[in-house]
């Protein structure tokens, strides 16, 4: 993928001509054709900004070319899994000028309020419920399982889609079905398990390991069909490990979006995740590395050089 220099990344929503601003994100800004209801709008422009967040809030600084790596690896990766389920890219070079890179023209979609969580390594919030519980998602898993520990088969466990600003909150398969039927939550569950062992399996190709990751699927609002959209199998939506230097019972070094999250939680940035305070800026040591951890996680992952 070719790019031009690293400017200044890009933090708010452009205006871009023939399109109208209609939903901001914590990190994506969405377009619909000028004049169109939002809510009916049958194609969409999902742009990426620079912004990152973590914890439920916008963080500042941005990193530098963010969203033209997300968008390069979603692209890849909604290419290797076509043939598994259809996506809601229609292209992304037909976009503006302005957003080049860094935009995708999408099918309008009624999103399905669940994020979908695949979960191969127990880390994160799965493993703080699997310490409380000895379950996750509704999983029961064996005894003595720690930090990165390997899950085999893999599992899904939904989460609750929240509102910007509020958390997410994971549940069981069986809430999930009691919220939006058991049919639509068993192709969600058979879906995402099918992109997870696609992606799972050519990641360890390339010396990465896929954690877990988060997909979030919608229907289109021409046919009714499910699709796959937002991103997929970024380092935003995804936890990276390199296998090289992959070790049980400990965190894992990642290129992905948990260093931010890291030094969040550290003594050095002195933030207290439980007050009320917003997170401090982000060092420009912290920025520089984050956007190479991207960058190799892309390059890495396509053999591409960015």
């Amino acid at each position: 993928m070719s790019t031009p220099p690293t400017d200044q990344p890009l933090l708010t929503a452009p205006e871009l001509p023939g399109w109208d601003h209609a939903v901001g994100g914590k990190v994506r800004e969405l377009y619909v054709p000028a004049g169109t209801d939002p809510a009916g709008a049958t194609e969409v422009l999902m742009v990426a900004t620079d912004r990152i967040s973590a914890y439920d809030h916008a963080l500042q600084p941005g990193i530098p070319d963010k969203g033209r790596i997300l968008t390069a690896i979603s692209l890849f990766w909604f290419e290797q899994l076509e043939d598994l389920v259809p996506n809601h890219v229609l292209s992304a070079t037909d976009v503006p000028a302005e957003v080049t890179g860094r935009a995708l023209r999408c099918r309008g979609l009624d999103m399905v309020p669940l994020e979908c969580v695949a979960r191969g390594y127990l880390t994160g919030s799965g493993l703080a419920d699997y310490r409380a519980t000895g379950s996750v998602g509704g999983h029961t898993l064996p005894e003595g399982l720690t930090e990165a520990s390997r899950l085999e088969p893999a599992i899904f466990t939904p989460a609750t889609k929240a509102e910007l600003g509020d958390h997410d909150e994971n549940i069981t398969v069986d809430e999930a079905r009691q919220r939006l039927g058991g049919d639509l939550v068993e192709e969600l569950e058979h879906l995402t398990l099918a992109v997870y062992e696609r992606a799972r399996s050519i990641a360890a190709e390339r010396g990465i390991l896929l954690a877990d990751t988060k997909l979030e699927f919608g229907h289109s609002r021409t046919d009714g069909s499910l699709v796959l959209g937002d991103e997929v199998l970024t380092p935003d939506s995804s936890r990276f490990w390199s296998a090289a230097g992959y070790r049980e019972g400990r965190a894992q070094p990642s290129l992905d979006k948990q260093f931010v999250r890291d030094w969040l939680t550290s003594d050095t940035s002195g933030w207290d995740r439980a007050a009320d305070a917003p997170p401090p800026a982000l060092p420009a040591e912290v920025v520089e590395q984050t956007r190479s951890r991207y960058v190799e996680a892309y390059e890495r992952l396509t053999g591409q050089v960015f």
